[in-house]
């Protein structure tokens, strides 16, 4: 064998080491040292979850209720403290999640409507551009869902206990509770894709904790021996505020069912439609447990015989109880996905998301449900972690919304969003670099009318200090001063001390409203 002269050998090792780190980059799927593999998503998203229900964003009932789960995410990453969505209830709030776009735009205006899948969306975007996609849980927009390689919904709300789930393939109920089982599947799948090479994109959509809080088997004793705090304005009597909020049909007093919603079954409501909805659904095992708490409930509450103010402190702790309750098995599964990401080493170059798809009252002026632009149900909690990218334990005050969540996953995916998309990248938020053109409004519209709670149509803006609100078709207008009325007690429209502002407010309504195409109120 002929040898290798020195110096022919040093003019091979440059060839040798691109050689080696060619194979590398290979064997570890990121194509090159300039191209690294885009991020994966996991979108965890929650039905009706009150931010006041997350103990991250210190609230009154944070001691009492924690979530240290959902909390890890704030812990690892930021918490955004002014989210809020364009439409506050759940169908049209998933599409706007999904287009980017307002409701007027994407079609979407209320429960009632079928989504359109044919239309431009981020996971179609991402799956173009080389992602797999996944849903798996709630979806609620009635047309099949579009833009994923898998997907497994509950057909319609769902089911808390033994629910159908609707695939490509199959349709049937699977024992357990459905919190648990959205997230096995959610697992099963990011485990059945592990070795893709691909990055990927999960939208993980629970039910919980949406009326009507039935806890799961794991939690049915949990708050049982725990007293919340009442909201302040437990008992609004809304003064100062118009028609719409004097006649919605939403108070815990007088819309929030002791059968249905809070579970005292008893000979005159049993076997109706809520009691077979939940207690019809579970087997033997399921229903001993659920009767060894209940029954004493029920018992309790039959001495007593409540009425008035007492009825309505005792059904507000019951719901606490219940709703906090289902948060906690929410919670619980939160943390399996977290360390289901660490445990595999995806913790790193993984976006994870927690949010909702709007607020929810907690007994705010003696309310549960949403709908209303009033902070509770206006604002969402909103959660990101993203190591090395989003600053631990970061905490952002602007302006974001639901309508943003499409344009950031394209952007952290490299991928342009298209026009169509109203929104705006919360990537350099995220980074903790807020731009000097970013919004200092948000615009609101809310369609669903007449309907469940009788909440009437109504558009509006908020500022950083300022809400305008338009009840369209009763034609009454209010303005809340959030800095000095933080609870929106006070209607300040047409104070005089309030005039140049509300004049400016008027001025930056109509030109929002221009900006996002809003031709008309009713369109």
């Amino acid at each position: 064998m002929k040898p290798i002269h020195l110096s022919s050998f040093s003019r091979l090792l440059p060839l040798f080491f691109a050689a080696l780190f060619s194979f590398s980059c290979a064997e570890k799927g990121t194509g090159s040292a300039s191209e690294p593999q885009p991020p994966n998503i996991v979108f965890i998203f929650s039905d009706d979850h009150a931010f006041q229900a997350i103990s991250a964003y210190e609230h009154q009932l944070a001691g009492f209720a924690p979530t240290p789960n959902i909390d890890r995410i704030a812990k690892n990453g930021m918490r955004f403290d002014r989210a809020y969505v364009t439409n506050s209830i759940c169908a049209p709030s998933r599409a706007t999640v999904l287009t980017g776009a307002h409701s007027h735009v994407n079609g979407h205006r209320t429960n009632g409507d079928i989504f359109d899948g044919e239309q431009i969306t981020f996971p179609k975007l991402l799956r173009e551009n080389g992602y797999t996609t996944a849903l798996i849980g709630k979806w609620h927009l009635r047309s099949k869902p579009t833009g994923f390689d898998h997907w497994e919904i509950l057909p319609g709300q769902g089911h808390y206990y033994n629910p159908d789930f609707i695939s490509e393939t199959d349709t049937g109920a699977v024992e357990g509770y459905v919190s648990d089982l959205i997230t096995d599947k959610s697992l099963a799948w990011l485990e059945a894709n592990k070795g893709s090479g691909k990055p990927f994109m999960l939208m993980l959509q629970h039910k919980a904790p949406h009326r009507e809080w039935e806890k799961g088997p794991d939690h049915l004793n949990l708050y049982e021996d725990v007293e919340f705090p009442e909201p302040p304005n437990l008992f609004d009597d809304y003064n100062n505020r118009g028609t719409a909020a004097k006649e919605q049909d939403m108070t815990i007093r007088e819309t929030m069912q002791l059968d249905s919603d809070l579970k005292i079954w008893t000979e005159e409501n049993i076997n109706k439609g809520s009691y077979n909805r939940t207690y019809g659904r579970m087997n033997d095992t399921q229903r001993a447990a659920w009767d060894a708490v209940y029954d004493p409930i029920i018992a309790e509450f039959q001495e007593k015989e409540l009425k008035g103010e007492e009825l309505v402190r005792w059904k507000y702790q019951r719901y606490m109880r219940d709703y906090l309750a289902t948060i906690r098995s929410v919670d619980d599964n939160v943390g399996r996905v977290l360390d289901y990401l660490k445990a595999n080493g995806l913790e790193e170059n993984t976006l994870v998301v927690y949010t909702s798809d709007q607020g929810f009252y907690l007994g705010e002026h003696g309310w549960f449900d949403k709908r209303f632009m009033y902070e509770e149900s206006f604002r969402t909690p909103l959660l990101m972690q993203w190591p090395g990218e989003i600053p631990e334990a970061s905490v952002n005050s602007d302006l974001v919304s639901n309508l943003d969540f499409a344009q950031t996953f394209l952007d952290v995916a490299g991928v342009k969003a298209p026009d169509r998309m109203q929104g705006r990248s919360l990537l350099p938020l995220m980074r903790g670099k807020t731009p000097e053109s970013w919004r200092d409004y948000l615009y609101y519209h809310y369609y669903e009318f007449p309907a469940v709670h009788s909440v009437n149509k109504h558009e509006g803006i908020t500022g950083e200090r300022y809400k305008l609100i338009h009840f369209y078709e009763l034609d009454e207008w209010e303005m809340y001063d959030l800095e000095n009325d933080p609870m929106e007690m006070n209607n300040v429209y047409n104070h005089p001390e309030y005039d140049s502002i509300q004049a400016s407010m008027m001025d930056r309504f109509k030109r929002i409203k221009r900006q996002y195409g809003v031709i008309h109120p009713r369109n």
